[in-house]
């Protein structure tokens, strides 16, 4: 099932599906009690020092996608359930941020669907080289 992504002020409904804050620190003015949370990740959020140069400024977004990825790269054992979670069922990355555009969610949840279609290209490359090498 698809990711996708929801602040976590807004009201949980049946199927936002698992709900995982992939924020590091805890978001202003919501009460653990009412976030209807299921997991929080920290450590797949950018690093304290990525968080504050980018300040919600949408003027660095390719930037800090491009160091965020950098920094998601190293952590693949950390993503692994939301892509095991992902392949069952629906799963909701919470955010705190107001900007529902811009912000580390919307970058996770490409960067789980852009390394998601590479490894799926690279395991069928090596089936096939696989296959044709036992044929010779």
């Amino acid at each position: 099932m698809p990711i996708r992504v929801k602040r976590i002020c807004d009201v949980p409904h049946g199927d936002d599906g698992l709900r995982i804050l992939v924020d590091r620190l805890w978001p202003r003015g919501v009460k653990k009690e009412d976030a209807a949370i299921d997991q929080w990740l920290r450590e797949c959020a950018p690093s304290g020092e990525l968080r504050k140069w980018f300040g919600h400024d949408r003027t660095k977004w390719n930037e800090f996608r491009k160091r965020y990825f950098a920094e998601l790269k190293g952590k693949d054992e950390l993503l692994a359930p939301i892509r095991a979670a992902s392949s069952k069922k629906r799963v909701t990355l919470l955010f705190g941020a107001s900007d529902t555009e811009f912000n580390n969610a919307v970058a996770l949840m490409e960067y789980l669907g852009t390394n998601a279609r590479r490894k799926k290209r690279t395991g069928k490359q090596a089936s096939k080289t696989i296959s044709h090498r036992t044929r010779q």
